[in-house]
Formats: structure tokens, C-alpha cells, sequence
């Protein structure tokens, strides 16, 4: 077990094999969750929480090029696909 050391500026250093074993690196963001137990220490995300349905839109597409009236027709099927 490791024990750590709080600074007179309320700064605490964790110890070298817990960051290293984590991938902490300097700047890195921790949430502090308060429990009945202590403090838990969660890295943070540094984006939001996406679903799949959020950003497929984003993956890459290597294919033929489509035309505005091809992109706008599937559009236009996906769309009546979620309706029905």
C-alpha cells in the first residue's frame, strides 16, 4: 500500500507506480468523488460521452465519391427508416 502527503496548498502527489500504472501524466484531469469510504480518484474524459448514433457520421469513407443528389437520397431513406 502507498501513502501520500498533502501540501500546505492542498496539493497531493501520487505515487510514481499508481500514476504509471494508471497512464497519468502531468496535467492529466482526475475526477474526486466523495464517499462514505474516502476519496475516489477517476481519470477524466477529455470529451463528453457519445453514442455510436452520435458520430458515425464522422468515421472515414473510402469508396466512390458521392454526389449531393446520392448523399441527399440516402438522407432522405435513412430518414423514412427511422419513421417507420
Amino acid at each position: 500500500m502507498s501513502t501520500a502527503r498533502l501540501s500546505s496548498k492542498g496539493q497531493l502527489i501520487i505515487p510514481k507506480p499508481i500514476r504509471k500504472a494508471h497512464g497519468w501524466d502531468a496535467g492529466q484531469e482526475l475526477e474526486v468523488i466523495d464517499s462514505e469510504e474516502g476519496i475516489l480518484l477517476k481519470s477524466r474524459s477529455p470529451f463528453k460521452q457519445t453514442s455510436l448514433g452520435e458520430v458515425v457520421g464522422s468515421l472515414p469513407y473510402s469508396g466512390e465519391s458521392k454526389s449531393i443528389a446520392q448523399m441527399q437520397e440516402a438522407i432522405a431513406t435513412g430518414v423514412k427508416a427511422r419513421q417507420a
